[in-house]
């Protein structure tokens, strides 16, 4: 039985006032599963209202308090592991193994959270000048909005965006993916379980017009955004023009540049691995691969060979390794930007349309694709495609591969494959990747360092994770204070420069 979701408010799931609902799919059968709320412009006010409500009473809760509720919440990830991949699975079509780490990364952003007593922490110095001592504190700012991805039900919001932002003593409004909410409205559960108070943690479903609503509301301090770059570019926009902080992780078109000195097969594995994992639907996928012509038939047979033998099933299936496209509108539009690879003279050499899966026809399944000779002004050798599609691009050496790297407008990971320290050495000072990997194919690096996308994969000074989180969370305070001795209370003159010359 397809169930209508409720939104959750004040520590409470509640039942929508709306008429207007979305379908939520099953992507490895097609079947609809229930529905999500366009919750209402007034929802998404209340919403914040609940947040600006409780946000006094948690600020001033000591840090190592709120650290204590967020270990509780880590326990309670691990407590619910199994049911949360579950979830992860059945609604966005990651692979079990996936899945999981999609909970394991908001147990990682978590535990980082728990690390705010230290990381909050501010500086200070005696006799900054002679008598003046200074010190700098962080602080909370307030409400703060998330806004969340379909790809990532459980890290996005629940690893990059709650944690930290709660931890620092904010609250915090997520607008949950329409078509993936369920894992997030159920961890808001966790929190309650754990102790966070009534309003720190508040979600709603709706759609473009109702965001509006929380960039132009001035009780919301700042925006985290993942998605797409045009509406990231837009919200970046929007909520900057009324003195917002925000942070937009956009699209990406991540390049590996392979070595003529490489091993083929291991590196053929790594290429595998990040181009066709979560059905190449992430911002990190390694969606190209620029390699020297020295090695590229043998590299590109093997790719053919290996990406060939990769099991395609349903989610939930352990011994599935490629899962379906999550939505159906995506999974046309994936089909779509093959059809244009081929249209635009790229050489298929593994052709993933029509694949099926036995009693799973109506899943939205897209099979590994490898496109050989793309060119930069190929679309799909420019543009993301969400999806499992690889793209090969040739260079003769190692300036012409870097040189093609860059060239691309988005800047999320670069990677090389090489055993050579001085060309890896010379990649990782001259790429234009914000997150570099060498012999790592998908270099997002531990969450106590930032997620650090760069040109038109980023909008904002502050990256989500690491010490960036912490800053992008709170305000900096400066307080200086001297105290007189008996000769200085006497004093009548006082210089311009008082304490800072």
């Amino acid at each position: 039985m397809a169930e209508k979701l409720k939104y959750f408010v004040n520590g409470r799931y509640v039942e929508s006032k709306t008429d207007k609902y979305y379908d939520l799919h099953n992507p490895s059968t097609g079947e609809v599963t229930g529905y999500a709320p366009n919750c209402t412009a007034e929802e998404v006010n209340e919403a914040i209202a609940a947040a600006k409500a409780a946000y006094p009473a948690w600020s001033a809760t000591p840090a190592i308090k709120r650290a204590q509720i967020l270990y509780k919440v880590r326990d309670l990830l691990i407590e619910h592991m199994e049911e949360l991949t579950y979830l992860v699975a059945e609604e966005n079509g990651k692979v079990w193994a996936e899945a999981e780490g999609d909970v394991l990364k908001a147990k990682e952003g978590t535990e980082l959270a728990t690390q705010v007593p230290s990381l909050m922490m501010g500086e200070s110095i005696m006799d900054a000048s002679k008598g003046y001592d200074t010190v700098k504190y962080r602080e909370s700012m307030g409400v703060f909005a998330g806004i969340v991805p379909v790809n990532f039900p459980a890290m996005i919001p629940f690893g990059w965006m709650v944690p930290v932002c709660v931890a620092t003593g904010n609250t915090i409004v997520l607008k949950a993916a329409s078509l993936t909410p369920r894992t997030a409205l159920r961890i808001a559960g966790l929190y309650k379980e754990a102790g966070i108070p009534d309003g720190v943690v508040n979600i709603v479903t709706c759609s473009r017009h109702e965001i509006d609503v929380i960039l132009e509301h001035p009780d919301v301090k700042g925006i985290t955004f993942v998605g797409s770059t045009p509406v990231g570019k837009l919200i970046y926009e929007k909520a900057a023009k009324t003195g917002k902080r925000v942070q937009c992780l956009c699209q990406a078109k991540n390049h590996a540049l392979v070595m003529s000195d490489t091993p083929i097969e291991r590196t053929v594995a790594g290429v595998i691995n990040s181009a066709f994992g979560c059905a190449g639907q992430r911002c990190m996928a390694l969606s190209c691969c620029v390699v020297e012509d020295a090695i590229a038939d043998r590299f590109v047979a093997e790719l053919k060979k290996q990406a060939s033998a990769i099991k395609v099933g349903p989610a939930y299936d352990k011994t599935s390794k490629l899962g379906p496209i999550t939505y159906e509108k995506h999974y046309k539009e994936v089909l779509a930007d093959i059809d244009k690879g081929v249209n635009e003279g790229a050489t298929l050499v593994l052709d993933g349309r029509n694949c099926k899966v036995d009693g799973y026809e109506n899943g939205y399944y897209v099979g590994p694709t490898v496109f050989d000779n793309v060119t930069e002004d190929m679309t799909i050798g420019r543009d993301e495609v969400f999806g499992p599609v690889l793209c090969i691009k040739r260079c003769k050496d190692f300036n012409e591969g870097l040189a093609k790297m860059n060239a691309n407008p988005y800047a999320n990971g670069s990677v090389i494959f090489t055993q050579s320290g001085y060309f890896a050495r010379e990649f990782v000072r001259h790429t234009d990747g914000g997150m570099v990997g060498v012999n790592v194919g998908i270099p997002v690096p531990i969450g106590f360092f930032p997620f650090a996308g760069h040109k038109n994969s980023f909008f904002g000074d502050l990256h989500c994770l690491g010490k960036d989180a912490y800053r992008f969370f709170t305000e900096s305070k400066c307080v200086t204070t001297r105290w007189f001795d008996e000769e200085e209370k006497t004093n009548t003159e006082v210089s311009t420069w008082d304490g800072t010359i």
